[in-house]
């Protein structure tokens, strides 16, 4: 059996998958494995998916049923509720959504009573409980949960998030694609409540039109809306608003890697980077480990999830860091990676410095790199793919020192991504295209 946890939490096709009766052991596990201080509580959040309504029924009766109380806040973006878990003294925190996903996916993902994603052992202990289908005492009376809901939820996320900006941003035009996602509750507000002009698209919702040709995904559509009016610049959220990116004046694209570029180099300027080191992944582009090394900036690299990012920095001190695809975890503002708190950080980089975007994205040269995403019928055979190793060497080889080569199995789906960088798009196409053929024959 593969393993139910992934490197964000349960996910899977919503009813499908993921079953209100999977939601209802979950939160019968988190009330009882997390619930530890008399009747305990929960805290429970979701994004904007029409199956978010169906899943929190399930999953706070859980909750109740292993005695603790649910703490429901609403629609609200992930980061949302690792802060409110620890601002309300609750156990354990819990977000439906499926992040970047498409609607018909959804996800249960927990977060322990300090707001940090759960470590591997102990989501290996709940998934063992769940596989055993053990029964435990369940309480009875007054020791059955009850559900609340914390109605201003938003707000307080929202007040915790314009007060980790110095100053303000007036003056400011800014773009915001929220995705048809949680951020509309959110990203608009608190860039107003700090004086900046919104331009907001995409932030209504039916349930079913969640990252649909819009928002972190589809870069385009923010895109256009900067080049067509007089914007400094835009920024783009996925579902749950854990992750952003953001595109300059001109509309160009400014990912993670470039995002927390600025962010570190600014820092180091103001002798805020603790131990001049930032956290990335494996992922991150060659560009920016050469960008930070010119600046006295120390890079530690881990395997991809924010969640590997967030371990490395709690065991290294460091209070930066994240992945290209938008997570950046900024530790003396949140937990978990949180795409409103980078945003109004980079804003406030561009009002401090009267610095245009496109001229901070210099910062960094990204080298040409080229990823595939490819169907298999079986990730856990690349492990022992010989002929995908020899592959990968064959290709490390004739890049040297000028590229790189990743291969690895996604941690959300049946998929391995192949990805390769090098000093010319061309080379690295070429190179994908090779070891892509050779996981097609090996894995299916």
């Amino acid at each position: 059996m593969s393993r139910l946890f992934g490197t964000d939490g349960v996910r899977g096709f919503a009813n499908r998958d993921l079953t209100p009766e999977l939601a209802m052991k979950l939160g019968e596990a988190a009330g009882h494995f997390l619930g530890e201080r008399g009747r305990g509580s929960i805290v429970v959040g979701m994004d904007t998916r029409r199956s978010g309504d169906m899943l929190e029924a399930a999953l706070v009766a859980g909750i109740c049923s292993g005695g603790a109380d649910a703490l429901r806040l609403g629609i609200v973006p992930t980061p949302a509720v690792a802060y409110l878990t620890r601002l309300l003294g609750a156990d354990g925190g819990v977000v439906i959504s499926a992040s970047h996903n498409p609607a018909e996916y959804n996800g249960i993902k927990l977060f322990d009573r300090d707001g940090f994603k759960l470590p591997d052992e102990i989501e290996d202990e709940i998934e063992e409980f769940l596989v055993a289908e053990r029964d435990w005492s369940r309480p009875t009376g007054a020791g059955v949960g009850r559900s609340r809901i914390v109605p201003d939820a938003a707000e307080r996320y929202i007040s915790h998030a314009v007060e980790s900006v110095r100053g303000d941003l007036v003056g400011l035009t800014v773009a915001v694609d929220c995705g048809h996602g949680a951020s509309a509750k959110t990203t608009i507000k608190a860039l107003k409540d700090l004086g900046a002009t919104v331009h907001a698209i995409n932030c209504d919702y039916n349930g079913m039109d969640i990252n649909e040709e819009c928002g972190s995904t589809h870069l385009g559509v923010i895109s256009e809306l900067v080049r067509a009016h007089d914007i400094d610049f835009g920024i783009a959220h996925d579902g749950d608003a854990d992750r952003v990116l953001a595109v300059d004046e001109t509309g160009a694209e400014v990912d993670g890697d470039m995002l927390m570029a600025i962010i570190a180099a600014h820092m180091m300027e103001r002798g805020e980077l603790v131990h001049d080191t930032v956290v990335a992944t494996v992922m991150s582009n060659l560009g920016f480990e050469v960008a930070m090394r010119e600046r006295g900036i120390n890079v530690i690299k881990t395997k991809v999830g924010d969640r590997y990012v967030l371990d490395q920095m709690r065991t290294s001190g460091a209070i930066l860091g994240g992945e290209q695809s938008g997570h950046v975890i900024m530790l003396e503002h949140s937990t978990t990676g949180d795409g409103l708190i980078t945003a109004l950080q980079l804003a406030a980089i561009i009002r401090q410095t009267e610095t245009p975007l496109s001229e901070l994205r210099q910062i960094m040269r990204r080298y040409p790199q080229v990823l595939k995403n490819v169907p298999v019928k079986d990730k856990g055979l690349l492990s022992g793919s010989g002929g995908v190793h020899d592959a990968v060497k064959a290709a490390e080889a004739e890049l040297g020192d000028h590229g790189r080569v990743l291969v690895r199995a996604s941690g959300t789906e049946s998929i391995v991504r192949v990805m390769a960088e090098a000093s010319d798009e061309a080379t690295a196409q070429a190179i994908v295209d090779r070891i892509t053929a050779v996981v097609v024959s090996e894995l299916g």
